[in-house]
């Protein structure tokens, strides 16, 4: 099977505009957490990971009409995949590029500020389909002409993810030679509500990992690869490799991971099997950590079962962008590489004291170390666990 490249990629989250940006405020430990401004809630006490650039700010920006139907998750993944292109070498994507996003809510933004307003306000009627979370992909392969194949994937918190581990696997097969993949999710009403009812949200910014953990900032982002197979790559910079992937469903509850972690350890366990590496070549771990009690702790049991008394280095990013959901898998993605490219390892943010359950202690302090692989995870409601294995290319 051909070797998967990486050979662009671009983001957009609460800490940075553009790849810089991001890199800067990962090493500096600055953080994206703050109230919401953007989105209109009665909740303007909870804090997200908002980006404060508003729907007509990133219209101008992307040069669109004022008729236009692009949603928020839309208008943020062309933004990040504008920066994609940018680096990735072409003026424009080739013939037959692939296109694999995913997302969770889509343009649920839209059909809920508009859901009152259809039968009196026709010119509102074209938001009614962004309820499909494909008509948000759809939009964006619109945008930069892709006719080749586009597909959708939303999978909760691990559908971008997902779109990595497709992506790569058509590749591997020999289906496709290029293929953008990551995804794209926005605050709405309807995730903050729906958390917030779930009591999982934290009223402070979330502490991934700390005993004292009291709950989850939700937050938005898009961030996206460029997948290449080897034979397309001469002379292009390659910013690492997809070698391994894995994806189980521990189907324990609907919004709750399995106390054992199981569809964790089955998802990391698979990672390592499809990348044919040890546990000990594993230099840095970025956990799904979200600060929720249930998810951390069952997370951290999954680690344990995995690499018992040799557990690698590991941190949760999410104190940095809040979760953001769909795009959450890719976003974190793009921090392994900017890891394994820079030799660095972004803190853990607000940790205090071990879990007394397990006694796991991730990295709190920036670290420069040498960095060839690393494991990422993003795991989803419904227990969808995926695990991806990025490494240096040498």
């Amino acid at each position: 099977m051909r070797g998967v490249a990486i050979t662009g990629m671009g983001i957009i989250s609460a800490i940075g505009r553009n790849l810089e940006q991001t890199h800067s405020a990962l090493k500096n430990g600055n953080d994206g957490i703050s109230l919401p401004e953007i989105l209109k809630t009665n909740h303007t006490n909870l804090p997200v990971g908002e980006i404060k650039l508003s729907n007509s700010e990133l219209s101008a920006t992307l040069e669109l009409p004022e008729s236009h139907s692009y949603t928020r998750a839309s208008l943020l993944a062309v933004f990040a995949i504008k920066e994609l292109l940018k680096n990735s070498g072409f003026d424009h994507f080739p013939e037959n590029t692939g296109f694999i996003s995913g997302t969770s809510v889509g343009g649920i933004d839209k059909t809920e500020q508009h859901f009152n307003d259809y039968q009196d306000g026709p010119e509102y009627r074209k938001y009614i389909q962004a309820q499909h979370p494909g008509f948000t992909t759809e939009k964006i392969a619109e945008y930069f002409g892709l006719k080749g194949m586009v597909t959708t994937i939303s999978t909760a918190c691990s559908s971008s993810a997902n779109a990595i581990m497709m992506g790569a696997q058509l590749i591997e097969s020999g289906k496709l030679k290029r293929v953008i993949v990551g995804g794209s999710d926005c605050l709405t009403k309807f995730t903050l509500n729906g958390f917030n009812s779930l009591k999982i949200l934290s009223q402070n910014k979330n502490r991934p990992f700390d005993n004292d953990r009291d709950g989850l900032n939700l937050g938005e982002a898009a961030g996206y690869l460029l997948l290449e197979a080897d034979e397309y790559t001469k002379e292009k910079k390659i910013l690492g490799r997809v070698i391994g992937y894995g994806n189980a469903n521990d189907a324990f509850h609907q919004t709750a991971s399995s106390e054992n972690g199981e569809g964790a350890f089955k998802a990391i366990s698979k990672a390592l099997k499809k990348a044919n590496i040890s546990m000990s070549e594993i230099d840095y771990i970025n956990a799904h950590g979200t600060g929720t009690n249930n998810n951390d702790l069952s997370e951290s049991v999954a680690l344990k079962r995995v690499f018992n008394e040799t557990l690698p280095e590991f941190s949760s990013t999410k104190a940095f962008t809040g979760h953001t959901l769909g795009a959450a898998g890719a976003v974190e993605a793009i921090f392994s590489l900017l890891s394994i490219l820079n030799g660095e390892i972004y803190p853990n943010l607000n940790f205090h004291s071990e879990m007394s359950e397990t006694g796991l202690k991730p990295v709190t302090n920036f670290q420069n170390r040498k960095i060839k692989t690393v494991l990422s995870n993003s795991f989803g409601f419904g227990g969808n666990c995926t695990s991806l294995i990025f490494q240096k290319d040498e």
